[in-house]
């Protein structure tokens, strides 16, 4: 079925598109054009909702906002937006008076031609996702990027060609009520993350689980081999599983040794890529590019893999190199909301660096970031709502001897320019904040433009 006729057989239904954000703007016009009879439901105001209101509505839509967005929720289809949980009351009621919930996620698996990459885990599925895309595009393969990152692929699907390759990045809130897997499953890690939102980490865990679970056995599942979580999946794939490990020599598999990745098969490994020859800094790139190269067998060889490695310059907030000054390297790992992914920023580099952290809870201990902080971290700058708990587990952390020195911000950019004012030369300062941004910020980007602003005007 492609996306037109999907959305033919829409025509005259009634429709609920539960989230006005940038991956359902699209479906919302394409809905409206297809004669479905459309109610746009947002927890946003019409001031928040801005411009976007006035033009659905002038395409015949019809607007529900503000804190009953889901009241009177009757129309016969609803796509909800990742955020807003399958477990709502408001959606359960409806799902019980036979409305059918669904998402743009899971319509452009239904109408798809091409073969989809999906790649999930708790930490680096952006990067990993993005190398991917790169090494298929230096193949000369024509790869889509979308999911949870770039621009929504469903409208876009019906021109896709049946040798293309649609690389997507699935966060747990998309997986959660997938009904289908893609081709070639990626699970970079997983670790205690989104519970603020998750019921509880077995439902965390469950959701990233249908990046795998209903595929076929002509399907790959490729996981972490060093994550207990991810290494226990192997045996229940109903594919192929894959693994690759940073630690573990495998005889099948992907596996680094010596400052060498490998590609291993019934025992015999192949030289891939050397880790001098990959441009971006730190073991998780490794895991990253092991993943990359599992996903990409059979479609792109070492030379679109070593052109990847010496080129790609990363993702915007994820360790981005902002700027160099006074002998002050400054990143912007902004994209850091989970403990885990801070721990994987801190040994990113060799020396302790100059930390800013601190934002929302997502119900994550910080024990194991207060011991790697005490590590890692020569001086330790704490702004947002989780400052206090970070600073006590940094103080309650084996080995703490009152170092890193511990200063507390209110204000964020107060927080920046402090640890800019303390830099010398040959130091690091790395925004890396281990928590969501919502305390303050609409979203990581945000977050990560306003560091990259203050450092980019320090004179």
């Amino acid at each position: 079925m492609t996306f037109n006729e999907y959305l033919t057989n829409l025509r005259g239904k009634r429709v609920a598109v539960a989230g006005a954000g940038i991956s359902n703007t699209p479906l919302i016009e394409a809905l409206l054009a297809s004669g479905a009879d459309v109610k746009v439901r947002d927890k946003r105001t019409r001031t928040e909702l801005g411009e976007a209101a006035g033009r659905f509505e002038g395409r015949g839509a019809r607007l529900l906002l503000g804190e009953g967005y889901l009241d009177k929720l009757d129309e016969e289809i609803i796509f909800r937006t990742p955020g807003l949980m399958p477990s709502h009351p408001a959606l359960q009621a409806a799902i019980a008076n036979g409305a059918l919930l669904t998402s743009e996620m899971e319509v452009f698996f239904d109408v798809c031609p091409c073969r989809i990459i999906g790649v999930t885990g708790s930490d680096g599925k952006t990067t990993t996702a993005s190398i991917i895309a790169e090494m298929l595009k230096n193949a000369n393969v024509t790869a889509h990027i979308g999911g949870n990152i770039g621009e929504p692929l469903l409208c876009r699907a019906d021109m896709f060609s049946p040798d293309d390759i649609a690389v997507l990045e699935l966060s747990s809130f998309q997986l959660i009520t997938m009904k289908k897997s893609p081709d070639i499953a990626v699970v970079t890690n997983l670790s205690p993350n989104h519970l603020d939102i998750h019921a509880n980490m077995e439902e965390y865990i469950a959701a990233k689980q249908n990046i795998y679970k209903r595929q076929d056995a002509s399907g790959m599942a490729i996981f972490n081999y060093d994550n207990g979580f991810t290494r226990s999946f192997a045996a229940e794939a109903p594919g192929r599983p894959v693994l690759f490990s940073r630690r573990e020599k495998l005889n099948d598999g992907v596996y680094f040794d010596g400052g060498t990745i490998y590609s291993a098969a019934c025992g015999r490994s192949e030289a891939v890529l050397e880790a001098g020859e990959i441009l971006l800094p730190g073991l998780h790139i490794i895991e990253n590019y092991m993943a990359a190269i599992a996903a990409v067998q059979g479609f792109a060889g070492r030379g679109a893999i070593l052109g990847t490695a010496g080129s790609f310059r990363g993702v915007p907030h994820r360790i981005e190199l902002v700027r160099e000054h006074g002998g002050v390297k400054y990143y912007n790992d902004s994209i850091a909301s989970s403990p885990s992914r801070t721990i994987a920023g801190l040994n990113s580099f060799e020396n302790k660096v100059i930390l800013i952290a601190g934002g929302k809870d997502k119900g994550v201990a910080f024990d194991q970031l207060g011991e790697e902080i005490v590590k890692h971290v020569k001086r330790l700058i704490l702004t947002g709502l989780t400052a206090a708990k970070i600073k006590e587990a940094v103080i309650s952390a084996a080995g703490y001897n009152g170092e890193p020195e511990i200063i507390m911000y209110e204000d964020f950019s107060d927080a920046v320019r402090a640890a800019a004012g303390a830099a010398a030369g040959g130091d690091v300062v790395l925004l890396s904040p281990a928590c969501t941004s919502f305390d303050r910020f609409r979203n990581f980007e945000e977050r990560g433009d306003l560091f990259r602003e203050i450092i980019s005007s320090l004179e």
